[in-house]
C-alpha cells in the first residue's frame, strides 16, 4: 500500500460491488465496495475497510463526493 510521509492514501473507489476488496493496478489502489453511494454508506465503508483489514483508523480528507478519494491516516 502506497502511504505518503505525509501519511495520505490516494484510492480510487468502486461502489456497489459484488464483494468488498482492495486491489493495486499499474501502482494505484482500486476499492472495491458492496456498499451503495448514497447517504454517505460507500463513505463508512471506506473508513470501515482500513479498520478491518489494515488495523488503521483513516478520516476522508478530500474527494467525499468523488470516486477518487484522499485518506488521512490518524494515530
Amino acid at each position: 500500500m502506497n502511504i505518503t510521509k505525509d501519511g495520505l492514501i490516494k484510492v480510487r473507489v468502486v461502489p456497489n460491488s459484488s464483494k468488498s476488496e482492495l486491489i493495486e493496478v499499474e501502482g494505484k489502489l482500486k476499492l472495491y465496495l458492496k456498499a451503495v453511494p448514497e447517504k454517505g454508506k460507500a463513505n463508512r465503508e471506506v473508513i470501515k475497510f482500513f479498520k478491518k483489514k489494515f488495523n488503521l483508523k483513516v478520516k476522508i480528507k478530500s474527494g467525499e463526493k468523488s470516486r477518487q478519494k484522499v485518506l488521512q491516516v490518524l494515530e
